[in-house]
This record gives C-alpha cells, structure tokens and sequence, in this order.
C-alpha cells in the first residue's frame, strides 16, 4: 500500500519540480534580456545598417539594372547562357505579378545571412577538420540545431532583441548554418593525405597547405554545404516573416491566415523560383572548380 501511494505521489511531485525549473530558468532568462538586451543588440547595429543599405540599394536601383547584374553574376559562377536566360525570365515574371519588392527584401535578407554563414561556417569547419577534439565538441551543437524546431529559435531571440529584422537574420543563421560547417570539416578531411605530404616536402606551411591545398581541393564539396545553407536560408523566409521580416514569406503568411490561395501560391513559385537560381548557379559553379582542379591535377 505503501508503494502504491509512493507511484501515486511522485508524478504530483516530478511535475511541481518541473514547474519550479522552468519558472526559475523562465525568470532567469527574462531578467537576463531586460539587463543586457539593448547592449547585445547594439553590437548587431552595423550589421542592421548594412542590411538596411543593401535592401534600399536593391529597391531603389532601377529593374533592369538589377536583372542584368543578377544575369552577369549567375552566367559568370556557371557560364551557361541557358541558365542565364531562365533567371532573366524568372525575375520579369516576378515583376509581372507584382512581387518585384518584396523579392527584393528576400534577396537581401538571404545574401546577407548566406554570407554571415559563410564567415562564421567556415574558419568553423576548418577548426573541426584540424583537431578532432573540437570536432567531437561541435558535432552535438550541430545535431541540436539541425533537429531543433525553426519555432523554437524565434522563442529566446524575440524575448532578447524584440521583433525586427536582425532577429531574423539570427534564427535563419542558427538555422541554416550547419550545413556549410559540416561539409567545410568533411571537404578537408576528405584531401589526400600524399598531396598534404608532398606540399609538406616543399616546405609549405600550415597556412600555405591549407589556403593552397587542402581549400581548392575541397571547394566543390564546400559548394555542396553553401548550396545547402542558401536552400535553408529560403525555407526559413516564411517562418522568419511571423517576427517582422519583411519579404515573399508575409504575404504567404497573411494567405494562411486570410485564405487567399493564389497569393499564397504565387509567392511561394517565386521562393522556388529563387531557391532554383541559387541551387544551379552554385551547383554549377561547384562543377566548374572540380573541372579547374582536375584539368591542373592532369596538366
């Protein structure tokens, strides 16, 4: 009798624990963000400045300046006129059904998280490839941002910067980041060992090895990762719209809520429409390096 109200009482007794840890952690955190908010989110200013410049830049530069330099950069990373041709087209329908702005908005948010993801993914990636106790450290904070649910980032972000933009760029970044840390780590691991060995024998340095070696050599599977981080930078543009981000994913919000189908369609075949740009130009440019590095490998 007496177990069987031991079993009865400790649920009542774990779920009171609980509740006190997470009342506790909740006010932790609460006070944490009203102390050091405003600190912490005027060390992200420059990167709000600079966000807001690129994103006044692509508004107020006339459409077709924007669609030749868009044209130029994408025949210039794949040399593919047809590819070319298709992100011509896509960015005159964008234009045609009235989504030219709010693509825009998109594009400037995406460049500038994909370009964050790349400066902080990939001295990460070689960090993790040069030393395997790092690698083991970083591994299961990858595994958790990977698996965490996109919700869950906006949670502890809104409550310490408030609803904006740089708020945005954080959980897209937490987001889509590992990828490009993954595939830097496994691009150099993945050089052979004789080439590092005969650099070496020349008398390069470490430095010499790794900007002249084992990077070129691990470009295309580097590609591969920022490829991946572009594709996830796209998929959170909806999500990332519920904390202010301005873009293609409100009006595919304001559809959900509304019920207003072809708007909602009609944004997202623009997401796609920039998520296929991305995904064949870097594709492409991956191919272009592996065709350089193994005609000099030959030559």
């Amino acid at each position: 009798m007496a177990g069987d109200s031991w079993l009865t009482e400790f649920p009542e007794m774990s779920r009171e624990g609980l509740l006190g840890i997470r009342k506790s952690l909740d006010a932790t955190y609460r006070d944490f963000s009203r102390e050091y908010g405003d600190s912490i989110e005027s060390i992200f200013d420059p990167l709000l400045s600079f966000l807001i410049w690129f994103e006044k830049l692509l508004l107020n530069t006339p459409w077709p300046l924007v669609i030749i330099a868009i044209t130029a950069l994408a025949y210039f990373a794949s040399r593919s006129w047809k590819l070319s041709l298709g992100v011509v087209v896509s960015f005159l329908l964008i234009g045609y059904f009235g989504m030219w702005e709010d693509t825009m908005r998109t594009l400037s948010i995406i460049t500038v998280c994909t370009l964050l993801s790349i400066a902080l993914g990939i001295p990460v990636g070689i960090m993790m490839a040069r030393s395997d106790r790092v690698q083991s450290g970083v591994t299961p904070i990858l595994d958790i941002m990977q698996t965490m649910p996109a919700f869950v980032y906006l949670i502890p972000v809104v409550m310490l910067l408030g609803i904006g933009r740089i708020p945005g760029v954080i959980a897209v970044v937490i987001y889509a980041i590992p990828p490009v840390i993954r595939l830097t780590n496994l691009g150099i691991r993945l050089v052979d060992r004789e080439v590092l060995e005969a650099a070496t024998s020349y008398g390069a340095s470490p430095t010499q090895r790794l900007l002249g070696v084992q990077l070129p050599l691990a470009m295309p599977t580097i590609m591969a990762g920022i490829n991946q981080t572009i594709m996830m930078s796209l998929a959170m543009v909806v999500i990332a719209s519920m904390i202010g981000v301005k873009g293609l994913g409100q009006p595919v919000l304001k559809s959900i809520t509304n019920q207003y189908f072809t708007l909602g369609l009609f944004n997202g075949l623009a997401i796609v429409a920039l998520a296929i740009i991305f995904d064949r130009v870097s594709q492409a440019y991956a191919k272009r390096t592996q065709k350089h590095m193994e005609g000099s490998d030959h030559g």
